[in-house]
Order: C-alpha cells, then sequence, then structure tokens
C-alpha cells in the first residue's frame, strides 16, 4: 500500500531539509551574523545534519506512516481521556443551560449529585474515539502532505504550503470522523442523559436497539462540521506558527537547538493553534453535543433552536479544553517521533531553484 507513496516521499521537499542557500555572503541572516567571537558564524549546511542524524526509517515510508500512526493514538487517546471531567462538564453545559449554568457550576452540579466517580462517565468510548481518531488524523495527514506535495512540485509546494496543509488534514480529517462517530455518540449519551447508561457496554446495545447504525453515524456530517474546520485550523495554524517561532523568536536556527528546546516551540504553537481551533469549531460542537442526545433530531432543527447566542454556551471552557489538548497532542506526537527517531524535518525553506527565478541568488 505504501511503495507508491514511499516512491513519491524520497523526492518531495518534506523528505530532507534544503541545503542552507548562502552564495557569495547571500543567505539568512541569522547564518551570517557575528558569533560570540566577532567573526562570522559558518553557515551550517542542514542537509549534513540530518545525515548525522540516524533515523529509523526513511520519510514517507511504511514504518514511517505507522509510527506517525501510534503517534496520532497515543496523543489523541491519552488527552481527551485525562480531559472527560471538563468535557463532560461542557457537553452538560450546552445541552441544558439552564441547569449548569457555567463551568465552575457545572462541575458542583455534577459533582454533588454524581459524586467523584461521575466526573469520568464517558472515558471508555472517549478513549477508543479518540485513539481511531488519532490514528487517521495524524497519520493520513503524513500520507496526504506527501502525495498533495509532489502534485505541486518542489516550487509551489513551498509557495502554496499553507493550503498544502489545509487540504491535507481536511482530507485526513474526513476519515478520522467516520472512525469516531459511533464512539462520539455513545459518550454523548453517556455524559447528557441522565440515567440512560453508565457504561459502553450498557450503551451500545440499547442505542442499536432503539435506532439501528443510525444511533451511532447521524452525527458525523455535524463531526465533520466541527472537526474539519477544527483540524484545518489546527494543523496550518500550528506549522505556520512553528515557522515563525524559529524565525522572530527563537535566537538560534532550529538545528543549533536541542530536543527538548524543540519540544517546548512545539508545545508553545500548538497551544496558540488550539485556541484558534476552539474558536472555529464551537458552534458545530454545540450541535454534535444537542443532536447526539435527542432521538429523531436534525443538525438543521438545532441550529435554528440554539440561535446564535446558544451555540456560543461553554466556549470558554473549550478554549481551556481545546488549548490544553492541542499543545498536549502536538508535543507527545513530536515526542513519539523522537524516540522513534523519525525524519523531522525542521520548517520549509525556499527551493534553491525559486530564489534563482525570484533573482535573489546570484
Amino acid at each position: 500500500m505504501f511503495s507508491s507513496v514511499a516512491h513519491l516521499a524520497r523526492a518531495n521537499p518534506f523528505n530532507t531539509p534544503h541545503l542552507q542557500l548562502v552564495h557569495d555572503g547571500l543567505g539568512d541572516l541569522r547564518s551570517s551574523s557575528p558569533g560570540p567571537t566577532g567573526q562570522p558564524r559558518r553557515p551550517r549546511n542542514l542537509a549534513a545534519a540530518a545525515v548525522e542524524e540516524q533515523y529509523s526509517c526513511d520519510y514517507g515510508s511504511g514504518r514511517f506512516f505507522i509510527l506517525c500512526g501510534l503517534g496520532g493514538i497515543i496523543s489523541c487517546g491519552t488527552t481527551h481521556t485525562a480531559l472527560v471531567p471538563l468535557d463532560l462538564v461542557k457537553c452538560r453545559m450546552q445541552v441544558d443551560p439552564q441547569k449548569y449554568k457555567g463551568i465552575f457550576n457545572g462541575f458542583s452540579v455534577t459533582l454533588k449529585e454524581d459524586g467523584v466517580r461521575g466526573l469520568a462517565k464517558g472515558w471508555a468510548p472517549t478513549f477508543l474515539g479518540y485513539s481511531m481518531q488519532g490514528l487517521c488524523k495524524f497519520g493520513f495527514y503524513e500520507v496526504f502532505k506527501v502525495l498533495y506535495s509532489n502534485m505541486l512540485g518542489e516550487e509551489n509546494t513551498y509557495l502554496w504550503r499553507t493550503s498544502l496543509y489545509l487540504a491535507a488534514s481536511a482530507s485526513a480529517e474526513f476519515f478520522a470522523d467516520i472512525a469516531l462517530a459511533p464512539m462520539e455518540a455513545a459518550k454523548v449519551r453517556i455524559q447528557t442523559q441522565p440515567g440512560y447508561a453508565n457504561t459502553l457496554r450498557d450503551a451500545a446495545p440499547k442505542m442499536y436497539k432503539e435506532e439501528g447504525l443510525k444511533a451511532f453515524y447521524k452525527g458525523v456530517a455535524p463531526l465533520w462540521m466541527r472537526q474539519i474546520p477544527y483540524t484545518m485550523m489546527k494543523f496550518a495554524c500550528f506549522e505556520r506558527t512553528v515557522e515563525a517561532l524559529y524565525k522572530f523568536v527563537v535566537p538560534k536556527p532550529r538545528s543549533e537547538c536541542s530536543k527538548p528546546e524543540q519540544l517546548v516551540v512545539t508545545f508553545v504553537a500548538g497551544y496558540i493553534a488550539g485556541v484558534f481551533c476552539a474558536i472555529v469549531s464551537h458552534p458545530a460542537d454545540s450541535v454534535v453535543s444537542v443532536l447526539n442526545k435527542e432521538k429523531g433530531s436534525s443538525a438543521s432543527l438545532v441550529l435554528k433552536r440554539l440561535g446564535f447566542k446558544g451555540v456560543w454556551k461553554g466556549l470558554f471552557a473549550r478554549i481551556i479544553m481545546i488549548g490544553t489538548l492541542t499543545a498536549l497532542q502536538w508535543f507527545i506526537y513530536d515526542s513519539v517521533k523522537v524516540y522513534f527517531r523519525l525524519p523531522r524535518p525542521p520548517p520549509p525553506e525556499m527551493p534553491e531553484s525559486l530564489k534563482k527565478k525570484l533573482g535573489l541568488t546570484q
């Protein structure tokens, strides 16, 4: 399956870092700035630096994609499960705002009625659903990034890299939501319908008996509405934020940063991306929560009933949850790549051929 993708990956610009574009004194200002002794810094050859590090597999190989999928399972499954209490209160605020008036009031009411154990309701479908989603989200993102990059070519990949990130992440999330939908439906029933079911073992058969397979997939369209914009923002904003941080904030090139320093940049960029993710996806998240609670309802009816103000209920809780969640997911995902010694190319640089066309080299 991966043989053709691996062949394409070897030639695409995400495979290995571009050579530092330094010709007759031209190049990155950071490379030519004086060093501590007052002497000009010697330009670092990033491609040579990449060769020094021994990777466990080739970029775009089957092993690479499989381990990226594993990283997605670990990062999404564990983080979403850890935030189940906050997610539970957020969902209840969305479906019953009269009872759960705010995040702190929501926790207070839940603890009073269900105890501490009640805050863990829905952990099993959360773990299973988001593990499968993470597998598809991160694994397929890497696959589509390679495929679309080779369709565009090296120069257009650089020029249209934001569009490439958006297209690759949207394509990956389309499949990821199909994997997530059944468990998301069960989770919402458990968390928002008191007395319906306390465990996945109880909820799943009951849902199937009442509505058949439709019970598990009726929320997939609203999931696409929520998750595809979320994931597009998550990946594109993260990639460009990392690029900006290394260019304007981090005082040295990525190649000179240690692995822990690189992971700190990953965490910061992930949190910034997470805030934007929460905002763009929250209205659809509100619709999904109400839709999965009610039998025989539709997304359009729920949206009409909630109105503009209603779809923004629980936004503050979601910003906290998604900001933290996204930062941790990127941190864990990048840590998995470090642990398995997977190729981690630096932020893209302008190809030499394009720089010549633009007259930026001699």
